[in-house]
């Protein structure tokens, strides 16, 4: 089990944070994941015939993220987070990048919603998982770079297990040791708001979106919610 935390000095610093975690256990990674292809085409068909775009950094949904990067002394524009740098991509290339289902389907329904989404392979996460400041002193190997080695800045925001960093500044970047793939079976999937009180309903729809994804390929799935003034929560 797997326990995620707030740190009190990240609550108080974004007292309006919610995060939504998805859990499948059970997962089957490498069977068609039909609904999730459909999802990916839809929001193709939709960008490339004018009807619907990505949210970009005009939105109030991604500027609250720049806010929030700048606060810690990231430049967001140079460092995006996650759903400001996938929905840049689709609008460019006009197709989303295809991983494996798993990773997918967090994909369209991050920026379907335009609320950044990351998941981690939970038996290859070590110990609770804190979101919290960085020291300076943490490591960091991000996805798709296992032989790179990266040194948190001090007072930027990461998860963190009892190992290292699971994702740097936030959610600009996961790490490669908890990478979901094709053969991860229990899985824990984040999607995150800093203005719940605004944008708590788009959060909830975009954890149900997922989870329906996710359902037909699972034996379990669950959503939890995190925030300040809520309980830790366990997976």
């Amino acid at each position: 089990m797997t326990t995620f935390r707030i740190a009190p000095t990240v609550a108080d610093a974004f007292p309006d944070t919610l995060i939504a975690l998805v859990t499948a256990t059970g997962m089957r990674g490498r069977e068609p994941w039909p609904e999730t292809t459909d999802a990916l085409r839809g929001l193709e068909q939709q960008l490339s015939e004018g009807t619907w775009q990505p949210a970009d950094e005009t939105d109030p949904r991604i500027e609250a993220w720049h806010t929030a990067y700048r606060s810690f002394g990231t430049n967001p524009r140079r460092i995006r987070p996650s759903v400001d740098a996938l929905g840049r991509r689709f609008a460019k290339k006009g197709t989303l990048p295809r991983v494996n289902p798993a990773v997918d389907s967090y994909n369209a329904v991050s920026v379907h919603h335009g609320l950044p989404a990351g998941a981690f392979d939970l038996a290859h996460v070590a110990g609770d998982v804190d979101i919290r400041y960085a020291d300076g002193s943490e490591e960091f190997t991000p996805l798709g770079e296992p032989d790179t080695v990266e040194i948190t800045k001090p007072g930027e925001i990461i998860y963190a297990d009892t190992t290292g960093v699971l994702t740097r500044h936030w959610n600009h970047r996961d790490a490669h040791r908890t990478r979901v793939t094709e053969d991860s079976t229990h899985v824990v999937f984040a999607l995150e708001t800093l203005h719940a009180t605004r944008d708590g309903h788009l959060l909830e729809a975009a954890a149900l979106a997922l989870q329906g994804l996710l359902d037909a390929h699972a034996e379990r799935t669950a959503v939890h919610y995190l925030g300040p003034g809520r309980l830790p929560v366990t997976v």
